[in-house]
């Protein structure tokens, strides 16, 4: 079998250097303002490597960080400023947000232009009517990768396995937009493998080891695994049982290294597309 493996790394190099050069060719610089409210460990993360990046390229990266016991008019009232700020181009939310918060209203107070997420209802909208304009980086992702690959999901068999707003629905959206049939899947769902072993395309996005396993699939499907597990000893690893279902899958995404790396790579794509459009 030739190598199955969908390197999300080398392509989202690729794609960096191809938004570095039509930044460096504009004559402004595409911000993105990151605002972050609270001390989450993993966000800090997070925050680092989108910061990283986009200096990368040559983006404005500005941070906004507030105390975890901010008053939700404090930062719609940061948000609103933002909105308004012909520097910034691109507004992410880190999340989560302290709970004492209403995320949803943090969401849309967004402006829709600006909203490089791609969670504001009103993007959600275009995203389901077919005319999607920001949509959320993962599933932007998912499909760069199947296109890189030469997977063309049109008349295909495709199973989403997850129906979160931020992965599961969007890709799922993106896929039947492209003239795959679609199948949703989830906890409530009593035989995934039903399901999945008639697919050709299985995206896995629950946060769950080992949710896909080789007696799952059909020989020859294209496996992408979006979740990413912390183990013991700090081992990173996916939703999917790599190793089995590698020996049947005729292309896979790894943990790390796969959807990860394209996740940050389209943040910078949304946000150089939102400039682009910018009055």
């Amino acid at each position: 079998m030739e190598n199955p493996i969908m390197d999300g790394k080398a392509l989202a190099a690729q794609l960096r250097q191809e938004i570095k050069a039509r930044c460096e060719s504009l004559h402004f610089q595409p911000g993105l303002a990151v605002v972050w409210v609270g001390d989450h460990p993993a966000s800090e993360i997070y925050i680092r490597h989108k910061q990283k990046a986009c200096e990368q390229v040559g983006m404005l990266s500005v941070l906004h960080h507030l105390p975890a016991d901010s008053a939700q008019d404090e930062v719609l009232a940061l948000i609103e400023g933002l909105n308004q700020d012909p520097q910034i181009h691109g507004i992410l939310v880190q999340m989560p947000l302290p709970e004492h918060l209403d995320e949803a209203q943090v969401i849309e107070a967004i402006d829709p232009a600006k909203d490089v997420d791609g969670l504001h209802p009103m993007n959600s909208g275009y995203l389901f009517s077919g005319a999607a304009r920001l949509v959320p980086c993962t599933p932007l992702g998912v499909m760069a990768l199947l296109k890189a690959h030469g997977v063309e999901p049109a008349g295909k068999q495709a199973v989403v396995i997850g129906r979160s707003q931020l992965v599961g629905k969007p890709v799922g959206m993106l896929l039947l937009n492209e003239h795959a049939s679609v199948s949703f899947l989830h906890s409530r769902t009593p035989d995934l493998a039903r399901y999945t072993r008639d697919a050709d395309i299985v995206v896995v996005a629950v946060g769950r080891p080992n949710t896909l396993t080789a007696d799952m699939i059909k020989p020859g499907a294209v496996v992408i695994d979006v979740g990413i597990n912390r183990l013991e000893g700090r081992k990173i690893t996916g939703d999917v049982d790599f190793y089995g279902v590698s020996q049947k899958a005729s292309l896979i995404t790894p943990v790390p290294g796969g959807v990860g790396p394209m996740t940050i790579a389209m943040l910078l794509q949304n946000t150089l597309n939102a400039a682009l459009v910018s009055p």
